[in-house]
């Protein structure tokens, strides 16, 4: 298995990666306006339709509007300090894709800032309620994006469990899976992100 670290991580930083036949992971939008542009025109290229930020530190929801109307755009803020997430967001964020993708027409791209952790615990959370086994969310999210981490994995489930009417110990299994999928596929989470914001300061 390719290691974490022979990887270029600011190579898949901003590049639109495709979990199912229509979903996507992704980090986010350029800052600067043809970048953004460019980057706009390839999710639109790809059939992208919706899109789905959980950033809690920006929106590009009205310079999305002013390119490509037809997008439709949901802004779905959280943090990224590490820890959990909370249940209401999941809640929220999962039944904004599911409803988006309940139109066979539909693409949705689901985004955060560098697309490691926020945006890819969104996707695992709607790949447990579209009725994907954890294992296979996690398998799925992983090789569609390697420098995916998914250190809120735990809270998908969390957040799940409770909507599914799981027992404890149902929960504690699932739980259990998370922790053992990570420790057999290792992310060395904080030097793909330091290589991110090295290409980040670069750029700037």
């Amino acid at each position: 298995m390719t290691k974490t670290t022979e990887l270029r991580p600011a190579s898949w930083w901003r590049r639109l990666c495709q979990v199912t036949d229509r979903l996507f992971i992704c980090g986010d939008l350029p800052h600067d306006p043809d970048g953004f542009r460019r980057m706009l025109r390839e999710w639109v290229d790809a059939g992208i339709t919706h899109i789905v930020d959980v950033r809690g530190e920006w929106s590009d929801e009205s310079r999305v509007a002013d390119k490509h109307p037809h997008i439709s755009y949901a802004w779905l803020p959280t943090h990224d300090n590490g820890g959990g997430q909370d249940a209401d967001w999941f809640e929220q964020g999962v039944e904004t894709i599911c409803d988006a993708l309940a139109d066979p027409g539909a693409r949705v791209v689901i985004h955060c800032h560098m697309g490691v952790n926020r945006a890819p615990s969104m996707a695992f959370a709607a790949l447990l309620e579209l009725g994907i086994d954890v294992g296979d969310g996690l398998a799925a999210i992983r090789a569609a994006r390697p420098i995916a981490a998914i250190l809120y994995a735990e809270s998908a489930i969390d957040w799940f469990a409770e909507r599914s009417g799981w027992t404890a110990s149902q929960t504690g299994e699932a739980r259990m899976r998370v922790r053992a999928w990570h420790a057999e596929n290792p992310s060395d989470v904080w030097w793909v992100i330091s290589r991110i914001r090295m290409a980040e300061a670069e750029a700037a």
